[in-house]
């Protein structure tokens, strides 16, 4: 899957010299809704709210684009693994929670996943008033003698 140990930087947030071989290594893809998408399941009615939420949040990240038909029936699985666990009275059993993990990571659907993976949704830019450049503060603080 990918490297282990800590998480690795986002790309833009990375310092020094990167070599081309590294950079062109990174898969970068939007984040948002993929266009495209097959026509999909509904979820479970059966399922337990928080599995349903889970995988129809799938169908709204950026790396579902790489998701094949395959891809979408380990999700299926996945989400009805999950609403097991959360309906069962016992309560979660590890070995099954790890295992549930296992399965979301390889779908890629935390950042950390992403990064061991070296994918990188893009970030929206966010819409409204940008703030002002603090620039002018220093030139008044130059002027001021501070």
């Amino acid at each position: 899957m990918g490297a282990r140990g800590p998480i690795g930087k986002r790309s833009e947030e990375r310092m020094g010299h990167r070599s081309k071989e590294e950079i062109d290594s990174i898969t970068k893809a939007p984040s948002g809704p993929p266009t495209g998408l097959p026509d999909l399941p509904d979820a479970d009615p059966l399922w337990h709210p928080i599995a349903s939420d889970w995988y129809l949040s799938l169908r709204e990240s950026g790396q579902a684009a790489f998701y094949q038909p395959s891809d979408w029936a380990v999700a299926r699985y996945a989400a009805d693994l999950m609403s097991k666990v959360l309906l069962s009275e016992r309560g979660p059993n590890g070995q099954l929670v790890a295992a549930l993990n296992s399965v979301m990571s390889s779908l890629l659907t935390t950042e950390g996943d992403r990064r061991r993976a070296r994918m990188e949704l893009e970030r929206k830019k966010p819409a409204g008033p940008q703030l002002a450049s603090v620039s002018p503060l220093d030139s008044y603080r130059d002027i001021a003698g501070g």
